[in-house]
């Protein structure tokens, strides 16, 4: 089994990276190198000149369109508030142009969720359409076209149309493992690779500036171009190079010499570095066993510019490890700049030029929404340019604060995917959990409308849904008081952002902090911290209006033996580490996100080495992003936490406590991460059923954490809605449906719209 060493350290670093405090330093939103001068400088890629060095990452516009696949309203804005905000150039979410060949895209009724440019002319307008409002900024855009899904499409296509998903190869699927993906024939790759052309031929005319080739992350491109997923024994495509190449060969063909083309690659799958002998073991991944080294990578990228590439932009691994092409808030800050350096020495090493005669800039990608870190990239030459995907959702203004020196006003991405990637998973469009506007800037204003009738308003609980609606209120002229209870605002952030995985969430409380002090200096808006807001207070106040954003309270179990057991909330531990300094063994009951967080921290940053983890589903951290949960499980194996799912907590006992737990055989692997669990509405018929097997068992502890959630916190709520009859009094964030930050955030903001 090939590996690379030098991918076999980023993956044992990208687990332990924060206990490096000056690397946690990179992550923060300073602004030391200003002016930014590097960011700011013009590029040229092949004719074409870019005023800076900023690119929009390519972010799925899943059911950002018409179900024709023309952009809609909706997608146009999205994309010009992006241009509004100074980027230089723009990549669009892939546009699929295997319809009818590749079975996983098409929708019942020949309808689609992707954007589309091959349908018919009827969606050539969108394009047109969004490329001159992209041009009205000064900003480039760039059509991203996938040639298909391929073994990660939708394998629904098998119970609605009766056809399989197809591939390179025949592969598993990766939502259904069961489901195999059959060959494409050679005559179905050629004629994906003619409508290639044809898409690209079809962007120019739509004033679109380049094309831009999908081909990492195990897509179909890849699925052909990695022999880790192409293992044809015959025909032109048996060379595993073939089908990239001929594809950038009919570009060149339908576009002519000047028409800039760019190809997205990972130089690396990262997966014998990532599960070692595991890819021997599991039938999901043993086989991909064979794909490409880095050498091999290097060659063909050669290979692809003679052929007529212009610029590359490179990351990591793929959906079997899908935390490296999407890396959560835990992965460090400038993950892949050592990837980008790479091909980048190589390039000037070997004198790898463009047929324009030009040195073919490398795009440095992955989690680079950091000024200072980002123009010390550039300065250092790691990369030619920097590619920003969610720091732009969270703050299209990204650009124009930084050129201007605001980097203290940037609203920073937090790296929970909870937005971005999960809504559109779970049947939503991407949006973004800071920014309530991103997704709706052809509803919602940049600045929000004045009240027509201004108002005294009271905002209880300084959290995220009670900030946002605050700001928001006394921006559009109601006079605000915001109470909080303790001595300082953020919330359930403020533990949340302990450990140092947690970085972007102390990023966004201190953004929040700041928020709160421009405001009050601008607007009629004050904060009462220490004060415990009850309906009397109200009164006395003679607000018109009432917002009660008061958060959740911990769930505590109520269980034999708990008043004579060493109990706490994991909460608690994160405020203050000292409750566990003389704990040896801990378990923690609760496997969401904040139980395994926890456990994780007190593994790597406080030492704590045995650790169990209890829990009820069969699936741990179920409901968080692919993505962040990958990363979690990964590096919760390597660390030798133990994980209990099936299990119920029966008993707390002095030294421990006592469990249910079912020792079936088909009781599932929790650390399997390389698959993901479907959402809650999608039934695989295929998948093994679990027996049970219940046994009780006893695990010795000095110490249990409780992290079994929290609950909505509406008694204030409902007192204050009991006794201020005439008032308008509201309930929103965690105190009306507790624990995401997105959801807070979207019902603080729409509120405030409607004061």
């Amino acid at each position: 089994m090939k590996t690379d060493p030098k991918i076999k350290e980023l993956m044992d670093y990208y687990g332990t990276w924060f206990l490096d405090r000056e690397k946690i330093n990179d992550g923060r939103m300073t602004q030391n190198l200003y002016p930014y001068d590097s960011i700011f400088s013009p590029i040229k890629i092949n004719r074409m000149t870019v005023k800076n060095r900023l690119v929009m990452a390519p972010m799925g516009n899943i059911s950002m369109c018409d179900e024709t696949g023309r952009p809609n309203e909706k997608m146009l804005a999205y994309y010009t508030e992006r241009a509004k905000g100074g980027v230089g150039l723009i990549t669009t979410g892939l546009v699929p142009v295997s319809h009818g060949i590749d079975n996983s895209l098409t929708e019942l009724g020949q309808l689609s969720y992707f954007p589309r440019i091959d349908r018919s002319r009827t969606v050539f307008a969108g394009w047109r359409d969004l490329a001159a409002n992209v041009h009205s900024y000064g900003a480039r855009i760039f059509l991203q076209v996938t040639a298909g899904l391929g073994r990660v499409g939708n394998p629904q296509c098998l119970v609605n149309s009766f056809k399989f998903p197809g591939s390179a190869s025949n592969n598993p699927n990766w939502y259904m493992p069961q489901v195999p993906c059959l060959r494409l024939s050679d005559h179905s790759c050629k004629k994906i690779i003619k409508n290639i052309g044809q898409a690209a031929a079809d962007g120019k005319a739509m004033n679109i500036d380049g094309v831009y080739l999908h081909g990492h992350e195990g897509y179909l491109l890849e699925q052909m171009t990695n022999p880790a997923f192409n293992r044809r024994m015959l025909g032109r495509y048996a060379d595993w190079q073939a089908f990239g190449i001929d594809a950038v060969k009919c570009i060149r063909e339908r576009t002519g010499p000047n028409y800039p083309i760019m190809y997205r690659i990972d130089l690396s799958l990262a997966l014998n570095e990532t599960y070692g002998d595991c890819m021997g073991r599991e039938k999901s991944l043993k086989k991909f066993r064979n794909g490409r080294t880095i050498e091999m990578t290097l060659d063909y990228m050669k290979n692809l510019v003679e052929a007529g590439v212009d610029i590359f932009d490179v990351d990591l691994g793929c959906y079997d490890n899908w935390w490296l092409p999407h890396p959560p808030g835990s992965m460090p800050p400038g993950c892949f700049l050592d990837i980008a350096k790479i091909v980048k020495d190589h390039f000037e090493e070997n004198k790898i030029t463009s047929n324009a005669g030009l040195p073919v800039p490398i795009v440095a990608v992955g989690k680079l929404g950091y000024p200072d870190l980002a123009e010390k990239a550039l300065r250092d030459g790691m990369c030619d340019m920097v590619m920003l995907g969610r720091p732009l959702l969270a703050d299209p203004q990204w650009p124009n604060k930084v050129r201007t020196g605001r980097v203290n006003e940037i609203r920073p991405c937090i790296g929970c995917q909870e937005a971005c990637l999960n809504e559109f998973v779970d049947g939503g469009h991407p949006q973004c959990a800071v920014n309530p506007r991103t997704a709706f800037e052809e509803i919602f204003p940049e600045e929000p409308d004045p009240a027509k009738k201004p108002c005294k308003i009271a905002v209880i609980g300084a959290g995220p849904a009670g900030i946002v609606c605050a700001v928001t209120a006394a921006k559009r002229g109601h006079k605000v008081t915001l109470f909080e209870k303790s001595d300082r605002i953020g919330g359930r952030l403020n533990p949340g952002s302990v450990p140092g995985i947690k970085f972007d969430i102390s990023n966004y409380a201190i953004y929040l902090v700041g928020l709160c002090e421009r405001t009050a200096k601008d607007y009629n808006f004050e904060i009462k911290f220490n004060t415990e807001a009850t309906p009397e207070l109200i009164k006395k106040g003679k607000f018109d209006k009432v917002v009660v954003a008061a958060g959740t309270k911990d769930v505590w179990l109520n269980l034999p033996g708990k008043d004579n057991a060493n109990v706490v909330q994991a909460v608690d531990v994160l405020e203050d580490p000292k409750l566990v300094k003389d704990a040896g063994r801990i378990i923690i009951v609760g496997g969401g996100v904040v139980g395994c967080e926890t456990a994780y921290y007190l593994s790597t940053e406080l030492n704590k080495k045995d650790i169990s983890i209890i829990e009820m589903d069969p699936l741990i951290m179920n409901h968080t992003c692919t993505a962040n949960r990958g990363y979690m499980l990964k590096y919760m194996n390597d660390a030798g936490i133990n994980i209990y799912n099936c299990t119920r907590l029966a008993e707390f006992l002095p030294d421990g406590v006592k469990i249910i737990r079912n020792r079936s055989k088909t009781v599932p692997d929790p650390f399997v991460m390389w698959s993901p669990i479907l959402p809650e509405n999608v039934l695989n018929p295929l998948a093994p059923k679990i027996k049970e097997e219940f046994v009780e068992e006893t695990i010795r502890a000095d110490l249990t954490i409780l992290a079994a959630g929290g609950t909505p916190d509406e008694s204030l709520f409902l007192e204050m809605q009991k006794e201020l009859n005439g008032k308008e009094v509201y309930n929103i964030g965690d105190s009306f449906k507790g624990g995401k930050v997105f959801e807070a955030t979207k019902s603080g903001y729409a509120l405030a719209l409607s004061l």
